[in-house]
């Protein structure tokens, strides 16, 4: 089943959001105006903002509330895409070309300012300042992980734990943060609100360190870009991580690291090779169910809704995905 296929019943008021999504990003500069279009309009799951409608379901459900929030997390989101890329100096997102390629670092960054500012003039329209707090917040710790990411490349004295802290900043505040302002924006009481808040961190803990599997198993056709292209840019993820264990492979990877600057993608292929034969990726998914199991155990303490049913068919989703 596709993802969509699992929030369907959302379909309309999506339709809202994505439309809310496109004119915040309208802009009178033409170049601004296409940068920020170019990413949005090619697509995307939207994740965010389902994480956002259903956790409102919860409560008080009024959507022109819930867009306020959607739209801001989906912007959120769409800016440290385009920061990301920079960094990564990416050329292809799924399987367009990038803002930086298309244009330059200096236009990808400002079109990123420029979103992460939409994103918060749009949530102005709501009109609670712990939902302010905790959104300035999240922000805060994504600009932290960034940070991280760049500080961590080609660093292979790392741990597990500096792993988990970076792909918590990554990507899980920011869906456990859609779930918990979707609460708050439907005024869901706070057990409940805590309990869609750890949802959301647990099942973007899952996502990532599955998308960081993905960046070794899945085609460059499934990705929308090159498949270890995490590892070119320097980037250790989980089952990197796993794989420097064995110290010869720590070595050889050192030897490559060291040679970046001349370092292509056949250079890497023993390295990924290695990797998906080694029993890192089992690995890496083991670590993956752990967190889900976690999303589960969540959703125990919400009463039985559809709502509920579909978190758990998203969790299910993601634990599962291969593309």
């Amino acid at each position: 089943m596709k993802l969509a296929m699992i929030y369907s019943f959302l379909k309309n008021d999506l339709a809202v959001i994505e439309n809310a999504v496109n004119e915040t990003i309208q802009s009178d500069n033409t170049v601004l105006r296409q940068a920020s279009s170019q990413l949005l309009q090619a697509g995307g799951k939207r994740i965010r903002p389902v994480f956002v409608l259903l956790a409102g379901k919860f409560g008080d459900y009024d959507i022109e509330r819930m867009k306020a929030v959607a739209v801001s997390l989906e912007l959120i989101h769409t800016a440290s895409l385009v920061h990301d890329d920079v960094i990564d100096e990416a050329q292809l997102r799924r399987g367009e070309p990038t803002i930086k390629a298309r244009w330059d670092n200096r236009i990808a960054m400002y079109t990123g300012d420029y979103i992460f500012a939409r994103s918060l003039e749009n949530l102005s329209a709501l009109e609670n300042p712990r939902a302010h707090q905790i959104l300035a917040k999240t922000m805060v710790e994504l600009c932290l992980g960034e940070i991280e990411q760049i500080k961590d490349k080609y660093n292979i004295e790392q741990d597990l734990r500096t792993y988990l802290r970076r792909i918590k900043r990554k990507t899980a505040l920011l869906i456990a943060a859609s779930c918990r302002l979707g609460a708050i924006a439907a005024n869901v009481d706070d057990e409940q609100e805590t309990a869609l808040y750890q949802y959301g961190y647990y099942v973007g803990m899952s996502y990532q360190i599955i998308d960081d599997v993905l960046d070794f198993t899945a085609s460059e056709k499934q990705l929308g870009k090159p498949a270890g292209g995490d590892l070119l840019q320097g980037n250790i993820t989980l089952p990197v991580l796993i794989s420097m264990e064995d110290p010869y492979f720590k070595k050889r990877l050192e030897t490559a690291f060291q040679k970046r600057e001349e370092w292509t993608m056949e250079d890497l292929r023993p390295l990924i090779d290695t990797i998906q034969t080694n029993g890192s990726i089992e690995r890496s998914l083991e670590i993956s169910d752990r967190y889900l199991k976690k999303a589960y155990q969540s959703l125990e303490r919400l009463p039985a809704n559809r709502a509920k049913q579909t978190l758990k068919g998203i969790a299910k989703y993601i634990g599962k995905r291969r593309a």
